[in-house]
């Protein structure tokens, strides 16, 4: 059974756990450093950014965050954790970790009471995933080696880059467990590699 983690420092942390364990992981909320050498992989929540962000920095995860990221462990962003793996924030000259080679702008969907929801399809998951924004941000541009897995009115709302997953929506906020098996299935496929390498 694979072990995720979910980063407990601000946002939906209890929705990804059951989510998660509803997608067959054993999943547990990071509050420490330390615990990021027990799982596989890690979910970065929705919430604030600039929050998230700072806290980040302030409890020293961001030099360990680099190091599982360059053991190639997933990570997976929704709505503020998407821009805290994003390389690029529109209308700001630095960024949070900078993992994924994404322009993002914050808040493109509007504000809290602009929220929806839609069914969307989301390559390699599924076509009629229930999709809920709140205060999302917009994928505006990707690199090459980013693939495209939804988008919204011809804008993207869903992306991959290796072993780096982002939606601007909510998963979490639904019963539908399908995208976090989809992240589930790239931890196994990591664990697959890592344990052919050595």
């Amino acid at each position: 059974m694979q072990k995720v983690g979910v980063l407990a420092l601000q946002g939906a942390v209890a929705e990804h756990i059951r989510l998660l364990k509803k997608a067959g992981a054993e999943a547990i909320p990071v509050k420490k450093v330390h615990q990021l050498n027990e799982i596989d992989g890690l979910v970065i929540p929705g919430g604030e950014s600039t929050t998230i962000g700072k806290l980040i920095k302030q409890y020293g995860f961001d030099e360990a965050l680099q190091s599982f990221y360059e053991q190639k462990k997933p990570l997976f962003g929704t709505c503020a954790g998407l821009i805290i793996l994003a390389k690029e924030i529109e209308g700001q000259d630095w960024n949070h970790l900078g993992f994924m080679d994404i322009k993002v702008q914050r808040n493109a969907f509007g504000r809290q009471r602009e929220s929806f929801e839609v069914d969307l399809n989301v390559k390699d998951v599924a076509n009629d995933f229930r999709a809920v924004f709140i205060r999302a941000p917009l994928i505006l541009s990707v690199g090459n080696e980013v693939d495209v897995l939804c988008m919204h009115n011809e804008e993207i709302v869903a992306a991959r880059q290796g072993h780096l997953l982002t939606a601007s929506f909510h998963p979490e906020l639904t019963d539908d467990e399908r995208i976090h098996g989809y992240f589930l299935e790239m931890i196994k496929q990591y664990r697959t590699e890592a344990s052919s390498a050595s």
